[in-house]
């Protein structure tokens, strides 16, 4: 019963956001924005844009340096996170100052930068087509890999003067990852080392309510369903649903159970380590909007295309004509060479450890496979846990600092 009322809560969540009509120009409207965030909590913030060769203008937004440590004029090496599904920079910094990794790397003395992908609440703008648009939203994550994170680092590296980087993702965070080691396998060269939190790539052993609730619908390319919900988009940022999640994670004990199970149909259940206060700060600005596309992509792997990571499926004929063969490719993960590790857990209805098994497996070159030993750590409690610091966050500390010889 619990599980099918929070399904049916996030339907009618989805539905309303999906249906709303969002004017671009008011979306950031009496929202706290990432840098104006960063800002509240004691640190300098930037905030940057840099286009695509495709035209979508991307907002990264930068905590160039820590007032705890005074080292402005320090050498700070760079670091990327990047955001999950519906997410973006914003769940890097929900956790506060004591817990979140964006504010941790800065207090350790790490020039961060924090990406948001093509399509959500931040990066809403493309020089060459509108956002009203299909063609604005005819992407998705393998556009995102193979362009969007290739830009972003290209530009850090411009602005720092550093030759390399570090990387970090949440969930679409590492798969975008993959994609761009595995199709621009150049981008090794540029990465000092990279860390996969939650990651995705595999989804044949995937619990959450979501497959099982969408296979049906698009989980099969070529489908009448793939043709209707592709090139839209999906879950914008909506102030009904933030008030919703804004009230459930506030003070009323009543509507707590909300608050904990409202991703329910996405993560999956077990939420044990949730923090209220990150989530509701984490619920101001969330869901941040994406193309349907991704989400197809996703639900192909799970269901038509379970135990492959491979490009998306349009059908035989339509696969023929833009791949020159009947089946999407795979990508190729041994091409990431660069020192890269994973950040997986047990009780992840979305990235399941014997997919992350099936990652590693194919994966070859990987330096390190960590699992959370805490057993009911979750999907968002990666960025949402109480415990977060020291179940994820300072085991990714350690590693980076592993490829910082004689730093701080």
């Amino acid at each position: 019963m619990k599980i099918a009322t929070t399904i049916l809560i996030g339907f009618g969540l989805l539905a309303v956001a999906s249906a709303a009509s969002v004017d671009p120009s008011c979306m950031l409207r009496d929202i706290i924005k990432t840098d104006e965030r960063i800002r509240l909590n004691g640190y300098p913030s930037e905030s940057h844009f840099v286009t695509t060769p495709d035209g979508y203008v991307l907002n990264l937004f930068r905590i160039p340096y820590s007032n705890k440590l005074q080292n402005k004029d320090s050498h700070r090496p760079a670091v990327l996170l990047q955001h999950g599904l519906f997410s973006n920079s914003d769940c890097w910094l929900s956790g506060g100052p004591d817990s979140a990794l964006g504010y941790m790397l800065a207090d350790a003395g790490f020039d961060v930068w924090l990406g948001n992908a093509r399509g959500n609440i931040y990066s809403r703008q493309n020089s060459i087509v509108s956002i009203n648009s299909p063609k604005f939203w005819h992407f998705d994550w393998h556009e995102i890999g193979s362009i969007d994170i290739p830009t972003m680092i290209d530009y850090i590296i411009e602005q720092t003067g550093q030759p390399k980087i570090h990387y970090a993702g949440h969930s679409q965070g590492t798969t975008v990852y993959f994609v761009m080691m595995s199709e621009r396998k150049e981008y090794n060269d540029k990465m000092k080392s990279a860390h996969m939190l939650a990651p995705c790539a595999f989804f044949e052993h995937g619990t959450s309510a979501v497959f099982k609730v969408f296979r049906p619908l698009v989980g099969t390319p070529g489908g009448i369903y793939n043709q209707v919900f592709a090139d839209m988009e999906l879950m914008p940022q909506n102030r009904v649903i933030n008030r919703v999640g804004d009230t459930a994670c506030g003070l009323e004990p009543a509507l707590k159970f909300l608050c904990k199970n409202m991703w329910l149909l996405f993560a999956g259940e077990g939420y044990q380590n949730t923090n209220l206060t990150a989530m509701q700060e984490l619920i101001e600005t969330h869901p941040g909007g994406a193309s349907s596309n991704q989400g197809i992509h996703y639900i192909q792997l799970s269901d038509h295309n379970a135990g492959r990571f491979c490009q998306m499926d349009y059908g035989a004929k339509k696969n023929q004509q833009i791949y020159g063969q009947s089946t999407p490719p795979d990508y190729n993960l041994e091409n990431i060479v660069a020192p890269t590790y994973l950040y997986s857990s047990t009780n992840d209805g979305l990235c399941n450890p014997k997919d992350v098994d099936t990652l590693v497996s194919k994966a070859i070159h990987l330096a390190g496979d960590y699992r959370v030993p805490d057993q009911t750590f979750n999907h968002l409690d990666f960025i949402v846990a109480k415990n977060m610091r020291e179940m994820v966050n300072e085991p990714v500390m350690r590693n980076i600092l592993k490829h910082e010889d004689g730093f701080y």
